[in-house]
């Protein structure tokens, strides 16, 4: 049998999906998504430098780790966002750098080595599974930025074939994997530590909603700090840069999540 005349391409299910979400401002934000993107900042004391979009960099300095601390970046690579966590905890500090994969664990480790040596901590680099992390290591950590896996718009918009493969399911899945990566940062935090939850995605089943069933699961032991840096704009929980009012920076959703000491 045929093909049926009215099944969905990729794209016709994404830009419904999105259309649905964002209503009458999403022609903008999907342009602007297509479009140029801002023009990339250097993080300081590395060489060569280390260029990333500036959103990111906002994003990776909320977390407000202290000098000598004991860090954990879940999803770590490519590495800009560890650059920026590595010189806040120093040489006193330790920091371990976590990502799944060894091709973006080797590059990992090019760009970690790209960091001044005066700034440089104790770095370990590893490959586990983040979503049980936190059976493993409980109560370890100071500080934990969990850059989620996501669903990447602005790269899915720019690629045909994974736009062409899109379906709804899949920032269901992801969702489903960042919580889990969410709760088993909970578990290998210190109390009285801190969570920097991000994603690069628009979609807020994978913002906003991961971190209210957090709330809504583990709500006797958070509390989220209210945060208004440069170019965002606040959601029911924690905040987003987007593209279409920040001339291409972005997007970037962060939530910084503080757990309680008792």
């Amino acid at each position: 049998m045929g093909k049926s005349k009215d099944k969905k391409t990729g794209e016709e299910l994404f830009d419904s999906f999105y259309s649905n979400l964002w209503q009458e401002r999403w022609p903008d934000l999907k342009a602007s998504l297509i479009g140029e993107k801002a023009e990339q900042v250097s993080v300081p004391n590395t060489n060569p430098p280390y260029w990333l979009d500036e959103a990111s960099l906002i994003s990776a300095s909320l977390l407000p780790v202290t000098k000598g601390s004991n860090v954990l970046d879940m999803c770590a690579a490519p590495g800009g966002k560890s650059l920026i966590l590595a010189q806040k905890t120093g040489k006193e500090g330790f920091l371990t750098a976590n990502d799944r994969s060894p091709e973006r664990r080797e590059r990992l480790k090019k760009v970690l080595s790209s960091l001044s040596e005066e700034y440089r901590p104790d770095v370990r680099i590893t490959g586990f599974n983040a979503e049980s992390w936190g059976l493993y290591e409980k109560e370890v950590y100071d500080f934990i930025l969990l850059d989620a896996p996501c669903s990447s718009e602005r790269h899915v918009l720019l690629d045909p074939k994974h736009l062409g493969l899109w379906s709804p399911n899949r920032p269901k899945r992801l969702s489903i994997s960042q919580y889990a990566m969410l709760s088993s940062a909970l578990m290998a935090l210190k109390k009285g530590g801190w969570i920097l939850y991000s994603t690069c995605s628009i979609n807020p089943g994978e913002n906003e909603e991961v971190i209210k069933k957090l709330f809504s699961r583990h709500g006797e032991e958070v509390e989220e700090s209210i945060l208004y840096p440069a170019f965002s704009e606040r959601r029911e929980k924690g905040a987003i840069i987007l593209p279409d009012t920040n001339k291409g920076k972005g997007p970037m959703y962060f939530c910084l999540i503080r757990k309680k000491e008792s």
